[in-house]
């Protein structure tokens, strides 16, 4: 006879699965009901065994205690911003700088994504369990929101897979697609709430609450994109290699990256983001248009 505890790790293991093919692969295999009724049976068993919880349980998302304020930390790697370019002939004088810079350019790559509207935050597991999360903040300190930021279903508490560094800490974007922004607004005008004047303030608002039950009632997601911390592991050394690398340890990565060896490529790439962005159900800025921003990192060995 299956034991409790066997049936619990088994219940954990199926419902990360399933939030790993939704939020990272994007092929979910159950419909939102299934997925609800495990969740539920999890919950139950749960409730009849308190001392068999982990904190890395599905369930443990939302839990934590309304907060007075929040506490800092200080990133231990700081957290810097990108410089922006905002139209084809900045980009061009950038990469005429970069060109300049480097002696050998015949294997310059430029990695291109989606630079998305939301919030900048850090996360950092250790053993592969979520132990805190931050804002940027001023780049050197920001605010802990580890609560917060528990209740993202898109964030695993616990990352998958082998090889994962003891200490890793990943940076990424916590945004609301269009669909989550106007369904927010929507209720807020319904209900005579604050209603937000654009994504960015939506998905900063939301995570910035003192009260994780509110934050949790929002529709947000999250993109990793950068490491800071990084020890007892290793990572691959470009940085496309480390967007799949952290897909295959369930972290979401954007879908739309693309490697681009020349400067035409990047603004082939960036007029056809252009041309599907009202397709793509995401709110993206910057550029003349106020709809995109670059988000180009070179490297030798992409």
């Amino acid at each position: 006879m299956e034991s409790n505890e066997q049936k619990l790790t088994e219940l954990r293991t199926t419902l990360r699965h399933h939030e790993y093919l939704y939020h990272v692969m994007d092929t979910p295999e159950i419909p939102d009901a299934e997925y609800d009724r495990l969740m539920r049976e999890l919950r139950e068993l749960e409730a009849q065994h308190p001392e068999l919880i982990t904190p890395d349980s599905p369930t443990q998302r939302v839990g934590a205690a309304p907060l007075a304020s929040f506490s800092q930390i200080r990133h231990e790697v700081p957290m810097l911003s990108l410089d922006n370019v905002f139209d084809e002939e900045s980009f061009l004088a950038f990469n005429k700088r970069v060109q300049d810079r480097l002696k050998n350019t015949d294997n310059l790559t430029y990695c291109c994504e989606l630079k998305l509207d939301g919030l900048a935050v850090s996360i950092l597991y250790e053993n592969g369990l979520l132990v805190q999360a931050a804002t940027r903040g001023d780049g050197t300190t920001g605010e802990d929101i580890t609560s917060n930021v528990r209740t993202i279903r898109a964030i695993p508490l616990k990352l998958r897979g082998d090889n994962i560094p003891q200490r890793l800490e990943v940076r990424g974007e916590v945004f609301l697609p269009q669909a989550g922004f106007e369904k927010i607004n929507e209720e807020a005008r319904r209900t005579g709430g604050k209603v937000f004047a654009n994504p960015r303030n939506a998905a900063a608002g939301s995570l910035r609450q003192l009260d994780p039950r509110i934050t949790a009632k929002r529709p947000l997601t999250f993109f990793c994109y950068g490491v800071g911390v990084l020890e007892g592991g290793e990572l691959p050394a470009s940085h496309s290699a480390r967007l799949q690398q952290f897909k295959s340890w369930g972290l979401p990565v954007s879908e739309r990256v693309k490697l681009c060896h020349t400067p035409e490529e990047v603004l082939t790439y960036y007029r056809q983001v252009e041309e599907d962005r009202p397709k793509l159900g995401l709110i993206s800025t910057a550029w003349s248009s106020r709809s995109i921003r670059w988000r180009c990192r070179n490297s030798l060995a992409s």
